[in-house]
């Protein structure tokens, strides 16, 4: 079982969802079962991105747990969305959310942590779903209320379901073939590295537009399981992120 993290930009339209689905029917074909943890449709001005959402109204800054709530709609939508496409693609699935995905979360509105991970609920689904999809970002508290994990949570909801469940690795799908020695658009000559440990990825995320979301990086360390950078347009190899030089 492995899990697989598309991201925004990724999800923004039909056109590139479907390159998300290929995936998916991929990573089916060789693992057998899949989680699919999403973040909300585009970035910033989209229309259902989560700066959208959150710019219905300037009230939600008066209540922490309505402005999670609404933040929370995004990545709901995203795996309804995506769901119902994998469904007419031919790819039976089941979306995990609210307490359905296991996420149990506590501290502060806007920048919960994960306080635990009931398994259960994924483990007795997987039984009739071989493809599973879990909104990222987000988890409950223990009073019911929708919390969310701070900017880039999706990743961080990816590697804690995958350290939880025993996964092979997390894979993130970008619009780059990998990680990436400098920002293509800038530098022509970036190239890919076919592979790095944990400790000499983290530095590379301390930038204004990291790869992953360094929190989510520091939990992949903490909890040793591999991460895979890959592209999504097509199927080959990304960049490995492993625990530790072999």
């Amino acid at each position: 079982m492995i899990i697989q993290k598309f991201g925004g930009a990724a999800m923004k339209d039909r056109a590139m969802r479907r390159l998300c689905i290929d995936r998916i029917q991929e990573g089916l074909i060789f693992n057998e079962k899949v989680i699919v943890v999403v973040s909300a449709i585009g970035r910033q001005e989209s229309p259902y991105s989560t700066d959208r959402l959150l710019g219905i109204t300037p009230s939600l800054k008066y209540s922490t747990a309505s402005w999670d709530l609404a933040a929370a709609c995004g990545e709901l939508l995203a795996s309804a969305i995506l769901s119902a496409e994998l469904e007419e693609a031919g790819t039976p699935n089941r979306v995990m959310h609210s307490v359905n995905s296991g996420i149990r979360t506590a501290g502060s509105f806007g920048n919960a942590i994960i306080e635990t991970i009931e398994t259960s609920y994924i483990e007795q689904t997987f039984q009739d779903h071989n493809c599973l999809i879990v909104p990222g970002f987000q988890g409950m508290n223990v009073a019911g209320d929708y919390m969310t994990l701070g900017r880039g949570g999706s990743d961080l909801t990816a590697i804690a379901l995958g350290s939880s469940l025993d996964a092979c690795h997390v894979e993130f799908f970008k619009d780059v073939p990998g990680v990436m020695s400098a920002d293509p658009n800038i530098d022509p000559d970036a190239k890919k590295f076919d592979s790095l440990t944990i400790d000499e990825f983290l530095p590379l995320l301390d930038c204004a537009r990291p790869i992953i979301q360094k929190r989510a990086a520091l939990h992949a360390k903490k909890t040793a399981i591999p991460l895979c950078v890959r592209g999504i347009a097509v199927s080959e190899e990304g960049t490995w992120i492993v625990p530790h030089t072999s």
